[in-house]
């Protein structure tokens, strides 16, 4: 008996195993892996002899992000490795070049795991912020008629999707375009009606960036050239127009956080114009991902704490998947079961176009960056916690708390 239970749980195993790289090249292998951290070379992690003043840190959200950035020839992010009290129990260490120049901490996935370790960084006192740049980069889904798989996308905006009202869409009125409703409305998701502003704010709906820095950022990754495969052009020909099927490129286009992995081209409306509505027109939904929001609340208190600038923030994604299926396959296909084969790419291509910011950071921080690089758009959060004196694109007048 104990014979066969051994050779059953031997036999599951190696299924487990064999299955893993498979799931890998999926649609969704970020959703489907293993939650185990990545074995890596590196020294045993260690508290900091000293303060590190970094000129910027990489901010990850889970394993294959974070290792896209090692064992590469133009930065050793290995040499120096913190543990910070207050991390991810399975991102536990900062991980810098020798100089401390450079800096990479994994967050972890979901809304609640990254603000807590982005909130648990700034409070260790291993590392002086006050003039680090951070340059939030993952991995997530894209709008066919906004990008395409493998593309970077760099955001002005990060808009909280899931901060709202939720009813079921066979349970709402025939005419209503989606089952969501802005807290403290009285209709579904629609751009452009003042009235379906969100009545009841918490503050973390949307955060506005610094756009010159972005735009700056969007210079720099233009020079790399991004990484793409056959297999991922199949799949992209499966839309039949543009930008979908073409290969990728840098876009400037904004982020859209929800804990729900969502998909479909229902949702994918409703969140676009819900994009619209906050930023006043001024935004364009692109990318989903379960953590941005969350991540720059963190930041945010940072900022206001004196512990960094929120001024310095670069928020790119790179997109692994569609958001919404091509024609011919339905939305549970399209998530649960398609090959879309652009995982792969898409965390090959955080590093191509991020090293160019990286490097740029570093060779021009003197003449460039030390200084700062001034916003000429507000920067902040809906409550102007931060002060902006500059006409802010996101909200309105009559919903400012302060």
């Amino acid at each position: 008996m104990l014979l066969l239970l051994w050779s059953s749980s031997l036999l599951l195993t190696s299924a487990l195993a064999a299955s893993v790289p498979a799931l890998r090249h999926g649609v969704k292998p970020k959703a489907l892996r293993t939650r185990q951290q990545s074995t890596r070379t590196r020294s045993s992690p260690s508290t900091c002899n000293g303060t590190l003043t970094p000129k910027l840190f990489i901010i990850s959200q889970f394993d294959s992000e974070e290792t896209t950035w090692y064992n590469r020839p133009d930065i050793d992010l290995l040499a120096r490795n913190i543990t910070v009290p207050g991390a991810s129990p399975l991102f536990p260490d900062v991980h810098c070049t020798e100089s401390g120049e450079i800096c990479q901490f994994t967050v972890g996935e979901g809304e609640i795991n990254a603000a807590a370790s982005a909130t648990a960084l700034w409070l260790s006192t291993a590392f002086d912020l006050t003039s680090t740049y951070f340059l939030i980069a993952g991995i997530g889904g894209v709008s066919p008629h906004i990008a395409t798989t493998g593309s970077i996308n760099l955001a002005r905006y990060a808009v909280q999707f899931d901060l709202q009202y939720e009813f079921d869409r066979s349970q709402v009125p025939s005419n209503w375009t989606s089952g969501y409703v802005p807290q403290d409305a009285k209709l579904p998701d629609a751009p452009a009606i003042a009235s379906n502003y969100p009545g009841s704010i918490y503050g973390t709906e949307v955060f506005e960036l610094n756009n010159n820095l972005k735009l700056r950022a969007v210079e720099l990754a233009r020079r790399a050239t991004l990484n793409d495969t056959q297999a991922a052009q199949i799949y992209r020909s499966k839309y039949g127009y543009s930008p979908a099927q073409d290969p990728p490129t840098v876009v400037e286009c904004d982020s859209g956080t929800s804990n729900t992995y969502w998909s479909g081209s229902v949702l994918g409306e409703a969140f676009s114009a819900y994009t619209k509505l906050l930023t006043n027109g001024s935004g364009e939904y692109c990318n989903s991902q379960q953590e941005d929001n969350a991540t720059l609340e963190a930041l945010l208190r940072g900022h206001l704490a004196g512990k960094l600038d929120f001024e310095r923030i670069i928020l790119l994604r790179t997109a692994s998947d569609f958001d919404r299926a091509p024609p011919g396959e339905t939305e549970t296909e399209h998530l649960l079961e398609a090959e879309q084969e652009g995982f792969g790419i898409a965390i090959e291509n955080i590093y191509r176009a991020g090293i160019e910011i990286v490097k740029d950071v570093v060779e021009q921080w003197n003449s460039t960056y030390a200084k700062g690089i001034a916003a000429d758009n507000h920067v902040g959060d809906l409550f102007n916690s931060l002060g902006s004196e500059v006409e802010a694109d996101i909200g309105t007048e009559s919903i400012y708390i302060n």
